[in-house]
């Protein structure tokens, strides 16, 4: 089915060219084609339409016709065309299928394109409508949960209402049924069959009522029974619009055609406050249509003192968290209390004097008044027939009439005269109906009825009969003993009979170490696989071994652990005392075995022997010094002798500068060699050149080759910046390295003046010299004062100090004091002239309220007075009309 499914819709869509999603004004899933075919749903796709005005003829519309028909000949050609190259260009099978998958993806993609960039919610519910959709594509992505097979497309489905998972309807069926017979199994219930046992759902237990069972086969919106197969639809769809109410409801309906899986985010725009009503109202998404302004809530709490300040919110406000001083509610007592719960009772008698005036309110702490008195106005007798007007000091007394009042069994009427207390038990004979309903018998109303037929039903342990005189059909669990083998195999199940496999043998048993000095409990049958406990006593077995007695060493199972103690036996050779452990029980693999002869005999494990080893060689420490005589090491006793220690030899040479690199070695000592850094004639001989350091600042190396006491003085050129750093200078390496700092200082002089600049911005006038210019600028610079008009020259390193300032003098005042005045002038006639203009304005619309009518009507003038332009604009308007006239004229009469 799937197959054939995917040969179809993938010979329509190259039919009709390549399919596009389009998503509707429901945002729904739609197929659009291009080419000649119709689309499914679509009216006259291809057909003509009606004809122009201008070609009302029976010629031109037979033209018109003509030519439609080759355009979609045309069009139809290409599609066949381009169907045979894709058909003879494919590799597979399979990569067609691919191909067709992957555009179905795009077409469920760009379906919620309109979703995914304008929803402004929760996009969880979105993501898992998507999948829903994706997966009913897909073939064997859905499942049944129950019967573990793919759901086909052709199959009748149920879908869940809580978790959208989908299920074949006979699975459904058959799980609801089995469901509601293990509820209400009559063993167990004696209302079988009475009651509407809910049936839970496979996966997400959501319970269904009796009532709910599937029964036929819909939709996924529920509006068509038995949707047919149609392979441009999704599986189980009608192609209709889904209209199902959002949830939570809304008020909107879902706009996307029948799909699975929960319905999208409702994405109706609607124009919503905040919770705190405080924010104006904004257009939001239906779905995300509650928002918070972040603003302080400010309602008042329950408190009545205290205001809300947690930010907008939805819901009731929390409970006030203050706390404060608060009466309870009869107003005796004042306690601190929290403002969460501000009404509160003390536990005092309220005690207040009853309008009656005999007697008291018992009533505790109490709102409100205290009402009457409970014995006060007209009370009953005990029987409830007659009424007597008594003082509240007074008891009723009885009525004499017949009680009359319902006995216990619900059936009869106590026949005694009106009486206080309870009434005696109904002594009537009835025909009583057994327990069982088997019999009946005459007896008093009082007395149960019990006959003595058994029980033959079986009790919980499905095992033994009821056996029970006149049971209802509730049978009691049964009271025998089990007395099966327990899993112990030494003891029988002492419980009463059950189902199921028995407890645990309650019986313990004591699992003991080797000396039985320690024991551990355990329940019974469990020694088999317990091991022994660790016994903290020491072990009581003699040694093996040539030592008196064995290591100490814990309580244990087997052999003794092999012996650990220093061997302490004589050498031979040095006579020291073998500290190596005991060796009189080593375990030796034993050798030279059988060979197996062939692939088919199995080697055999390895043999361990139990046999005394010889003592090791001598491992004790004896100093020894190196043939170079570099150091002492303590050797093992038995490799005593000459040895090298693999540093370097380190004697100085002939040339008092360089050392032996030669590995450590014999020297033999001569007269003239009598030292122990004195080279001898088996070290090497010196061949380097000098490698003594140079004085400090002198880069060259000596010229010499490798000679004893100091080197000569360097005299070659050594090139140096001067100290601006602009000219090379070159001066003998021995005058560097020997001069002092003032020496050094003139050396480095170029004898020419600084380029430096100064802080104020003049170059210095210094010669060449190190370290920073001294600051004692002496050129002129010109000052003002701060109105810019008196000017004079200075020396700059006094401006600098702000030791000389020009200060303004009364010339410059007054020019300030002028200008400013005219500046205000200026301004103030501004403002007037944007009055006047202001008030014209409202003049003339005011004219213009008033109409033609209204023109002779006598009000209050304010006059204004014309600006020139206002007064003369006409005149002007017209000269300039006049003049450009005249000069368009003289134009067009040159040009002719």
């Amino acid at each position: 089915m799937e197959a054939s499914w995917r040969q179809v819709a993938g010979g329509r869509g190259r039919a009709r060219g390549r399919a596009t999603a389009a998503p509707s004004s429901g945002n729904g899933i739609h197929l659009r084609g291009a080419g000649g075919g119709r689309e499914k749903g679509s009216v006259g796709a291809a057909g003509p339409g009606p004809s122009p005005r201008g070609a009302a003829t029976p010629a031109a519309a037979e033209l018109m016709s003509q030519r439609k028909f080759e355009e979609i000949k045309k069009a139809n050609q290409a599609a066949a065309k381009k169907l045979v190259e894709e058909h003879f260009s494919s590799s597979s099978e399979e990569e067609g299928d691919e191909d067709f998958e992957g555009k179905r993806g795009k077409i469920v993609a760009n379906t919620f394109t309109s979703y995914t960039t304008q929803t402004d919610g929760d996009m969880r519910e979105l993501e898992r409508t998507r999948q829903y959709v994706h997966e009913a594509f897909q073939a064997g992505a859905m499942t049944c949960l129950i019967c573990i097979a793919s759901v086909k497309r052709n199959q009748a489905v149920w879908s869940c209402s809580g978790c959208f998972c989908i299920f074949h309807m006979p699975c459904i069926q058959k799980w609801a049924k089995d469901s509601q017979f293990l509820v209400s199994s009559p063993l167990t219930d004696d209302d079988f069959g009475k009651r509407d046992y809910p049936w839970p759902c496979p996966k997400c237990r959501f319970e269904y009522k009796r009532s709910d069972t599937p029964s036929r086969y819909y939709c996924y919106c529920g509006k068509v029974e038995d949707p047919p197969l149609d392979p441009w639809l999704v599986p189980h769809s009608c192609g209709q619009v889904c209209e199902r109410e959002f949830k939570p409801p809304c008020g909107h309906k879902c706009l996307l055609l029948c799909h699975p899986g929960p319905c999208p985010p409702c994405p109706k725009m609607v124009t919503t406050t905040c919770y705190c009503r405080k924010a104006k109202p904004i257009p939001r998404r239906c779905s995300a249509k509650e928002w918070s302004c972040q603003q302080p809530c400010g309602r008042k709490l329950l408190c009545g003192q205290h205001k809300c300040e947690n930010p907008c919110h939805a819901g009731n406000c929390p409970p006030c968290p203050r706390v404060s001083r608060q009466k309870c509610v009869c107003g005796k007592q004042v306690a601190e209390r929290s403002c969460a719960s501000p009404r509160w009772h003390c536990d005092q008698v309220c005690g207040k004097t009853l309008p009656c005036g005999n007697h008291t309110c018992e009533q505790v702490c109490h709102v409100g008044p205290c009402g009457e008195c409970p014995r006060s106005g007209k009370r009953f007798c005990p029987c409830q027939k007659s009424k007597f007007s008594l003082p509240c000091t007074e008891d009723v007394p009885t009525c004499g009439d017949s009680c009359d009042k319902v006995l216990e069994c619900g059936i009869h009427r106590c026949s005694q005269r009106c009486h206080r207390g309870p009434c005696e038990t109904c002594r009537q004979e009835v025909e009583k109906h057994c327990r069982c309903g088997k019999h009946t018998k005459r007896m008093p109303c009082h007395k149960p009825y019990l006959c003595e037929t058994k029980c033959v039903k079986m009790r919980d342990c499905q095992k033994h009969q009821c056996r029970r005189k006149c049971c209802p059909g509730n049978c009691p669990p049964c009271d025998q003993n089990c007395g099966r083998t327990l899993g112990c195999r030494n003891h029988k199940c002492p419980s009463v009979c059950h189902r199921g496999s028995c407890y645990p043998c309650p019986e313990t048993v004591d699992v003991k170490c080797n000396c039985g000095n320690t024991k551990v409990t355990v329940p019974c049958g469990r020694e088999r696989t317990t091991r022994p406990p660790k016994c903290k006593e020491q072990c009581s077995r003699p040694p093996t071994c040539h030592h008196t007695s064995q290591e100490k060493h814990r309580c244990h199972f087997g052999s003794c652990p092999p012996c650990h103690q220093p061997c302490q036996k004589v050498l031979e050779k040095c006579g020291h005392l073998c500290p190596a452990p005991c060796h009189d029980q080593a375990l030796i693999k034993q050798t030279g075995r059988h060979q197996p002869t062939g692939p088919w005999e199995q080697p055999s494990e390895p043999t361990f022997i139990q046999t005394a080893l010889p003592c090791p060689p001598c491992q004790v420490p004896i100093p020894t010094e190196c043939l170079g005589k570099h150091e002492v090491s303590p050797l093992p006793c038995h490799a005593v002798g000459p040895y090298s220690c693999k540093r370097v030899c380190g004697r100085t040479l002939d040339c008092q500068n360089h050392t032996c690199m030669k590995e450590c070695h014999k020297v033999t000592e001569i007269d003239a060699c009598v030292g122990k850094n004195k080279a001898g004639p088996e070290c090497l001989r010196c061949e380097e050149g000098c490698s003594k350091s140079r004085p400090l600042g002198c880069p060259h190396p000596c010229v010499l080759p490798c000679h004893p006491g100091e080197c000569p003085p360097c005299v070659q050129m050594l090139r140096i910046k001067c100290h601006c750093k602009i000219t090379s200078l070159y001066v003998e390496c021995r005058k560097i390295t020997t001069a002092d700092v003032n020496e050094k200082n003139l050396l480095s002089c170029c004898k020419n003046q600084c380029p430096k600049e100064l802080p104020c911005g003049h170059r210095c006038k210094e010669m060449c010299h190190p370290g920073e210019c001294p600051f004692n600028c002496n050129q002129k610079v010109k000052l003002r004062c701060p109105c810019k008009r008196i000017k004079k020259e200075l020396q700059c390193n006094k401006v600098r100090e702000n030791q000389i300032s020009i200060e303004c003098d009364t010339t410059c005042k007054e020019m300030k004091r002028k200008a400013s005045e005219i500046k205000e002038a200026e301004a103030k006639a501004a403002l007037e002239e944007e009055k006047r203009r202001q008030q014209a304005e409202l003049e003339a619309f005011e004219n213009r309220l008033k109409g033609r009518r209204k023109k002779n009507r006598k009000r209050d003038e304010v006059a204004v007075e014309l600006t020139l332009w206002q007064k003369y604009k006409y005149y002007l308007l017209s000269a300039c009309t006049v003049v450009v006239l005249v000069f368009a004229w003289y134009i067009a009469h040159d040009v002719a």
